[in-house]
């Protein structure tokens, strides 16, 4: 049997668009059929158990988290099944709440290979998504939250028939593969929408939102349409989490049905639209003879922690990191360290990939450093942090350049007053190799890596 490492390079040897991004987002390129070849070969292991499936462009993670967690606390047996993975593959398939193991990794891709040999043209992420769908058969789970790798209407994912489909917020990225308007991407992303199937969708621009109706309308499909259907308020706010509440759209006329009230630990306003879509989902999973006590919703939400999503690495010095992408993000992410530290001064550790609009994410960040520190993360699709440079130094910015993220960490720290704070940001494999760097500077928990 193989080792894990080596099961790891076997599936390197397939085509992997995650680092790839050169070849067109069409038919000819990404086909269902291929996927739906090998899951036949494996008895259709998906449709062992329920699916919730999750697009979107921001979000998608923390949303997928935030159900899985309140479904596990109401007692059911769950798969989750996200991209990309922080630290290890390992992350991307857990089951019960755990993380596959290495050995199951090893084992479950020595019993694809004949399969996969038997299919031409299978990619990294088809053979990925076979195994973790037959592995959650495996562990008999009764419900896996799905998210979509890229886009929605042609990924590999879009073999599973949900009981619910949802869509987080959309904005403008991968734009060479997705089309370079919202409604292009949102055409993409709804693509997930099946006959029948109920739709929560978070709240989205006029354009986009236009499209997700016009889809749910033409396949049959009811939407709740979080911001119309579902009215959400921030509430008090620490370094530990933030309250919120959800309420109808006519409460206040009423005063029936009162606001619920929740806590989450994860920080940023962006949350409460995540945790509104997830609370929606669950609406409709209760809705499709699912009994979802309410106290495991609040018990659900409070577990759903998510690394590198406004991670407080430590708080003196302070040390944050996310994994703010897109301009978007940056964006919301420069407004929560706004509301969260209040007059800090920051040092901006930047890194993100090439395909990516770095004047978007400068618009938002820069003005937030008193001096930046440009890096790169491990991986061939990390940008030049020179060319990095010369865009920042244009807008004004003070700007260095770290060979990697540990000595962007280390160039950050001195000097560093009670005042200041360090953001790291860029991509999320920048935000975890900050989060192994810190371990390792601190004298803390290492991260399991692949390397």
């Amino acid at each position: 049997m193989r080792t894990y490492r080596d099961a790891l390079a076997y599936l390197d040897q397939f085509a992997n668009y995650e680092r790839i991004r050169s070849v067109q987002y069409a038919p000819e390129t990404f086909s269902l059929s291929r996927i739906e070849q090998l899951l036949e070969r494996l008895g259709n292991p998906h449709r062992a158990y329920k699916v919730v499936h999750v697009a979107g462009t921001k979000g998608k993670g923390s949303t997928c988290l935030m159900i899985e967690s309140t479904l596990r606390a109401a007692g059911y047996r769950t798969g989750l099944y996200t991209s990309p993975h922080l630290h290890t593959f390992c992350e991307r398939i857990q089951a019960h709440g755990r993380k596959i193991e290495r050995s199951e990794v090893a084992a479950l891709v020595d019993e694809l290979e004949p399969h996969v040999m038997a299919v031409p043209g299978l990619t990294w992420f088809e053979i990925v998504t076979a195994l973790g769908l037959l592995h959650f058969a495996r562990k008999g789970v009764d419900i896996a939250v799905v998210e979509v790798g890229l886009g929605g209407r042609l990924d590999a994912t879009n073999v599973v028939k949900p009981l619910v489909s949802v869509i987080t917020p959309l904005s403008f990225d991968h734009m060479a593969w997705l089309g370079n308007t919202l409604a292009q991407i949102a055409l993409e992303k709804a693509g997930i929408v099946k006959p029948g199937v109920p739709v929560v969708s978070a709240p989205q621009n006029s354009e986009a939102q236009q499209v997700i109706e016009r889809v749910c309308s033409e396949r049959g499909s009811s939407l709740v349409l979080v911001g119309r259907d579902w009215l959400y308020a921030p509430g008090q706010i620490d370094l530990s989490g933030q309250w919120f509440a959800r309420m109808r759209p006519d409460w206040n006329q009423h005063f029936w049905p009162p606001p619920e009230f929740y806590w989450t630990p994860l920080l940023g306003r962006h949350q409460i639209v995540n945790a509104t879509t997830a609370l929606a989902t669950l609406d409709l999973l209760r809705d499709s003879q699912l009994p979802i006590p309410l106290d495991a919703v609040d018990q659900g939400l409070r577990a759903a922690r998510w690394s590198a999503r406004m991670q407080v690495f430590s708080r003196s010095p302070l040390v944050v990191a996310d994994g703010a992408h897109n301009g978007e993000s940056a964006q919301r992410l420069a407004v929560a360290l706004r509301e969260w530290f209040p007059r800090r001064k920051w040092v901006l550790i930047f890194g993100a990939s090439s395909d990516k609009d770095f004047a978007a994410m400068f618009d938002a960040l820069l003005p937030l450093a008193s001096r930046t520190i440009l890096t790169r993360a491990h991986g061939p699709r990390a940008a030049d942090p020179e060319r990095l440079a010369e865009l920042a130094v244009s807008c004004g910015a003070y700007v260095t350049v770290a060979a990697n993220v540990a000595d962007a960490l280390n160039a950050a720290l001195p000097g560093l007053e009670d005042c200041d704070g360090i953001i790291v940001t860029g991509s999320l494999f920048v935000a975890a190799e900050a989060e192994s760097a810190w371990a390792a500077q601190v004298g803390g928990p290492i991260p399991e890596t692949d390397d």
